[in-house]
């Protein structure tokens, strides 16, 4: 290997197997490598506190949240998240600011002989990577959101001053079972003795799960929908406003927030549940500053591909949700946005609940149904058929951006251009 970064990078994919790229097969059944591997750099992660967040969908969302009220109160923060979309360096940040591609060359440099007698996976050298960034950089605090699940994630071996278990849904059933309970059961797997988890969403199935894993650690549990009520949102000039009230009070506020998106109305309660319960558990928060924060979240902390405008005339938005709850809260979201007709670029990869997916997708739009470049993408002939037993309606392209090109080419200035469906389509047209 040589010491350039694209040569780093091709080690990291072509060695250490990736699940985003080759699914279920890249995944370790235990935490026995990150353990060794974290060991082996002398438990970087035991340096500075962290908040541990799971979830199926929001996840990311509110992980960038948390990071920019971190920031905005002074603290010197770290973000670890995935996948990235388009620079593998997005995954790992502190105060916003990517890890340089030297840091990565070094890092595998530096610790080669250590991942050849490990031979961990692509999420566990990187996780083992981000560790060591922050360890190395002193940061205060570091967001960590699981890659999947959470008892067996890898990010699993850290100890949290607050877990966070944003929701519930059908996706990856095949590696975390096949019923909202039993992948319930994988996420409270990041409830730990002692520290305070808050729950996003309620929900008749799984609650029991969460209290149940909670009472057995004395862990306290907040449902955040418990404390806080949205009155009213409106999205204005690339903003979303929201007026919350809290159960414990007759008078709203505003947050005045840079994430679009009607799923953002159930992040930002997990949010404000976490400003009450981290300054107790020895994080000091100024409320003020830290709902100021949420009006720069993109700027703070680099997230993109939410719900995202990429242009006008045609408008132009993408969105990386992608399971059966992501895109309910895509199609409430379409049905909240004026357009004359819509045009759907879409493609998925080949582990999805794809049925779940379609049944719930608009049938008055036009798709272009396309392949994202990694392995794990559906070829988009057999999307088209599968999609067409549904009543969704278009044809298949080579490519991301020949899908895109074709929806330009035939938009009316009135219409809406829809890109999403997989993260990995997204991440290929994202500027």
């Amino acid at each position: 290997m040589g010491v350039n970064y694209s040569e780093t990078l091709s080690y990291l994919y072509d060695k250490l197997p990736m699940f985003h790229r080759l699914g279920a097969a890249a995944l370790k059944p235990n935490l026995d490598n990150i353990l060794d591997l974290s060991q082996s750099l002398g438990n970087p992660h035991q340096a500075y506190k962290s908040i541990h967040i799971a979830g199926t969908n929001g996840k990311g969302s509110t992980s960038h949240m948390l990071a920019s009220i971190l920031q905005k109160n002074g603290y010197k923060t770290g973000l670890y998240t995935s996948p990235h979309l388009k620079d593998f360096r997005e995954r790992i940040r502190i105060d916003g600011k990517k890890i340089s591609k030297k840091n990565v060359i070094d890092f595998i440099k530096n610790h080669r002989e250590v991942l050849e007698r490990i031979k961990p996976s692509f999420f566990e050298m990187t996780l083992a990577l981000a560790f060591d960034h922050f360890s190395q950089n002193g940061v205060e605090i570091a967001v960590i959101e699981t890659g999947l699940g959470g008892r067996l994630d890898s990010t699993n071996i850290i100890k949290p001053e607050l877990s966070i278990i944003t929701n519930i849904s059908r996706d990856h059933m095949d590696i975390l079972g096949d019923s909202l309970d039993k992948i319930a059961f994988e996420k409270a797997g990041i409830i730990k003795d002692g520290i305070p988890v808050i729950i996003g969403e309620r929900n008749l199935i799984t609650d029991p799960v969460f209290i149940e894993k909670a009472l057995s650690l004395n862990a306290p549990i907040t449902f955040a929908e418990d404390e806080w009520e949205i009155v009213d949102s409106q999205i204005k000039s690339g903003y979303q406003d929201i007026w919350i009230l809290p159960m414990t009070s007759s008078v709203p506020f505003k947050v005045h927030l840079d994430l679009l998106g009607h799923y953002q109305l159930k992040n930002i309660k997990s949010i404000l549940s976490a400003l009450k319960i981290l300054p107790l558990n020895g994080i000091p928060l100024d409320f003020q500053k830290s709902i100021q924060s949420l009006s720069q979240v993109k700027k703070r902390t680099g997230l993109r591909g939410r719900w995202e405008i990429l242009s006008q005339s045609p408008l132009t938005i993408c969105d990386t949700g992608h399971n059966e709850d992501g895109i309910k809260e895509l199609v409430d979201q379409l049905n909240l946005t004026p357009y004359k007709n819509l045009h759907f670029v879409f493609g998925v990869v080949k582990d999805k609940e794809l049925d779940a997916v379609l049944s719930l997708l608009p049938q008055n739009a036009y798709y272009y149904f396309c392949k994202a470049d990694i392995p794990r993408a559906m070829e988009a002939e057999i999307l088209m058929n599968q999609a067409s037993a549904y009543g969704l309606k278009g044809k298949s392209y080579a490519s991301v951006i020949d899908a895109l090109d074709q929806a330009r080419i035939l938009a009316q200035k009135d219409d809406l251009i829809f890109i999403g469906g997989s993260t990995f389509v997204v991440a290929e047209i994202i500027p």
